[in-house]
């Protein structure tokens, strides 16, 4: 929502059951049954989102909106980002809880279709991803790097661009292995899916479950894998300040407006509105 800009992000913010509804059903295919169940759990997940967790992104963007106007070190920008990743611990374990209790909802009509999914997604993004020539990739994923950089700092001058193109093929990253990663995950979520169902497994033993599988999507469990993917993190906040220490005073003015409007569209969005899925959005107690 951040990248979207900012009049589209209260946009977005407010409608989020409405849209994270699509997205959901787009995976399972819910039937008429399944449907109010999940959409009021995904009310109560924002209500509880709105009322707990804008406030402290609202504040990190504020830090950052004070920061961007300086240069900044790879050491830096990676603390900014754990602090961000901090944040994002309370809404995914939210998430859990709410998931955990719909997880005896599911068919195996519901499980095909994610599996479907799935699969349709992995061989887009191995179009997007995997293109055969190597020269063409690397343009590819300089083009992704550019456009995130362009919303925050605005248009990119050449000498910038050289830099970026610079570090984004020092990046070590293993395409294939992120797909076929990514894929695996696919299919362990939906087997863990099939047994818990299967097995009518308790509610703690299907947070256990869930959790299991959120911790492994963000921190493999290969020693080795694991070391890549720090090492890629790393390169990543590298890549970050060289391209902002190289941004003039004009584009940082650029990029603390940016922080400036998407953080008052967070304080505006925290008054909760009626929800857009009609169940009540009244947040539960934490």
């Amino acid at each position: 929502m951040l990248a979207a800009g900012c009049s589209t992000l209260r946009v977005a913010y407010s409608s989020g059951p409405t849209l994270a509804w699509w997205q959901l059903d787009g995976w399972i295919d819910a039937d008429r049954q399944q449907a109010p169940q999940v959409k009021a759990a995904l009310d109560r997940w924002f209500a509880w989102h709105r009322s707990t967790q804008l406030a402290p992104t609202a504040a990190l963007l504020a830090d950052a909106r004070e920061q961007v106007l300086h240069p900044v070190t790879p050491e830096g920008v990676c603390r900014w980002n754990a602090q961000a990743q901090a944040l994002l611990q309370p809404a995914l374990a939210r998430a859990l809880e709410e998931a955990a209790d719909l997880v005896p909802l599911l068919t195996e009509a519901n499980l095909k279709a994610m599996e479907a999914k799935g699969a349709r997604e992995i061989a887009e993004d191995r179009e997007k991803f995997l293109q055969g020539d190597a020269a063409e990739r690397l343009a590819e994923s300089v083009k992704r790097t550019r456009e995130r950089f362009e919303r925050i700092y605005g248009r990119l001058d050449e000498p910038q661009l050289a830099v970026l193109r610079a570090s984004v093929a020092e990046l070590p990253l293993d395409a294939a292995r992120w797909l076929a990663d990514r894929e695996r995950r696919q299919q362990q979520t939906v087997a863990t899916l099939r047994r818990l169902v299967a097995e009518r497994a308790s509610r703690e033993q299907r947070v256990a479950a869930l959790r299991a599988l959120a911790e492994g999507a963000m921190a493999s469990p290969d020693p080795q894998r694991r070391a890549q993917q720090q090492r890629l993190a790393e390169a990543n906040c590298a890549l970050s300040a060289r391209l902002h220490n190289a941004t003039t005073p004009a584009q940082r003015e650029r990029a603390r407006a940016n922080l400036q409007g998407w953080e008052n569209d967070l304080r505006a969005v925290m008054r909760p509105p009626s929800s857009p899925l009609g169940t009540a959005t009244a947040a539960p107690s934490t």
